[in-house]
């Protein structure tokens, strides 16, 4: 049985993610920024709710480590999974929109990994997942602010597990295509177009977010760094190592689409 900590936790991937952990007898405690309120001290087990996190803040991840450290001693897993959906191209999204991004989807995956590692490195032992996306991997046209935060969380993952390899500590990325949830209820932008065409993929996505949870603790459990939970995900990246010039003719087929149907404003 595993101790493991979701954040973004009470809908889509976050609570599928929950739910797949539980059912094979892992504890979880549950976060997210909509939980009940501050992390209870009255009990050794976590709540079945879930339990107020907000990963841009210092506070509540240093309130997720106290009660860790408290009522179980440690952590085996933690699960960077909470994040924002966002883009634009860049002559349409704001510089707002990018800080915004950055703070949440790749700077609250940092905090969370500050947080956590040096308990990790006292252990000697731990495993790190960070819930990245295809996109940081494979960068379609409008998507460049959250294309950057998505390949910042791969970067940072292969980073850590090269620097807590010595401490038996290892890093997953989890990296799907688009798949049905509700992270777009979080989309923001002056893009409008790009808002129309993303809700699109992921309102017609053949996968579930119980699929991709599922197919991300069978890589976990197979050892794999980089977990590509989906079909679509792993045909894209592999047209990308190994024909360049038909993924490059593709993504700018795709640009010019995404043009056609919303001129950016001179």
């Amino acid at each position: 049985m595993s101790r493991v900590l979701v954040t973004g936790a009470a809908s889509g991937l976050g609570a599928a993610l929950t739910l797949a952990f539980r059912e094979r007898g892992d504890e979880v405690l549950a976060t997210d920024l909509t939980g009940d309120g501050g992390f209870r001290k009255s009990a050794g087990a976590p709540s079945p709710t879930t339990e107020k996190l907000d990963i841009t803040s210092d506070d509540d991840w240093a309130a997720a480590l106290e009660w860790v450290e408290e009522h179980w001693g440690g952590l085996d897993v933690l699960v960077n999974n909470a994040g924002v959906a966002g883009g634009g191209r860049i002559d349409v999204a704001g510089i707002d929109e990018w800080q915004w991004i950055v703070d949440i989807n790749l700077l609250g995956t940092v905090r969370g990994c500050r947080t956590f590692t040096p308990l990790f490195k006292r252990q000697r032992a731990g495993r790190i997942v960070n819930v990245a996306s295809l996109a940081g991997l494979v960068h379609p046209a409008g998507m460049a602010s959250y294309s950057a935060v998505k390949a910042g969380v791969v970067a940072v993952t292969e980073t850590l597990g090269h620097e807590l390899a010595a401490y038996g500590v290892t890093a997953h990325v989890v990296c799907p295509s688009y798949f049905r949830t509700n992270l777009l209820s979080s989309l923001r932008g002056a893009d409008q177009t790009l808002g129309a065409v993303v809700a699109r993929l992921v309102e017609t996505s053949p996968f579930t977010a119980d699929e991709i949870a599922a197919a991300v603790l069978a890589g976990l459990d197979a050892g794999d760094e980089v977990i590509l939970p989906d079909p679509m995900a792993r045909a894209a990246y592999r047209q990308k190592l190994t024909d360049r010039p038909a993924y490059d003719a593709q993504l700018r087929r795709q640009a010019a689409r995404l043009d056609e149907l919303g001129v950016p404003p001179e």
